[in-house]
């Protein structure tokens, strides 16, 4: 690679690099050799950017990651016309996304325990983002009168936030491929209690 051209930050750089090498041998396979080859930066300039070593850089680069899932997630509902639309278009997208990610789908298949702990650590860095996404949606229906007097915005805003990972993950008895399920879901599950009937 010519580090000279490339547009990412030495940092990143290895980050894209170990997230190749995740893609490629999963997980507990990647070695901070296979991430030296890929990233073409030395042992000790990853060690200087990532002192915990090998757990530091797969735990900042799985939360890397997921920054940038979360960056297309809100590009793709940014234009919703409602709150129960930028739901529904961000469930579906949300749920198609995470099915076709290759490297999500290599590790739920080949060792799924060692994301869920990835996951858990970033889940307080990506609940705050989701809610502050969604603050400004939730005072336009409030000021619509479209939700509930009294309702907490900051506390919906939480709420939502957390349901909406939780489905992400594990949507249990909803097809989120199904329009009309994710349409019941949003309406009835997610919005029941804050939306005015």
């Amino acid at each position: 690679m010519n580090q000279a051209s490339d547009p990412l930050s030495l940092h990143d750089r290895i980050l894209a690099a170990t997230f190749r090498c995740v893609e490629r041998f999963g997980m507990g396979k990647t070695t901070i050799d296979d991430i030296v080859k890929e990233s073409g930066v030395s042992r000790a300039t990853i060690y200087r950017q990532f002192a915990g070593g090998r757990d530091e850089v797969l735990l900042e680069t799985v939360g890397w990651e997921l920054t940038n899932y979360l960056t297309r997630l809100a590009d793709h509902v940014r234009d919703a016309p409602s709150l129960a639309e930028l739901l529904r278009r961000g469930l579906g997208f949300a749920h198609r996304s995470v099915a076709e990610h290759a490297v999500l789908r290599k590790i739920m298949e080949t060792e799924p325990e060692r994301l869920l702990p990835l996951l858990t650590t970033e889940a307080a860095k990506t609940l705050p983002f989701i809610a502050d996404f969604l603050l400004p949606y939730l005072r336009r229906e409030a000021d619509a009168g479209r939700l509930r007097p009294g309702v907490d915005i900051e506390r919906a805003a939480e709420y939502l936030a957390r349901s909406i990972l939780s489905l992400i993950g594990a949507p249990g008895r909803w097809d989120l491929d199904d329009p009309d399920q994710v349409s019941d879901l949003v309406e009835v599950e997610l919005l029941g209690g804050i939306a005015v009937a």
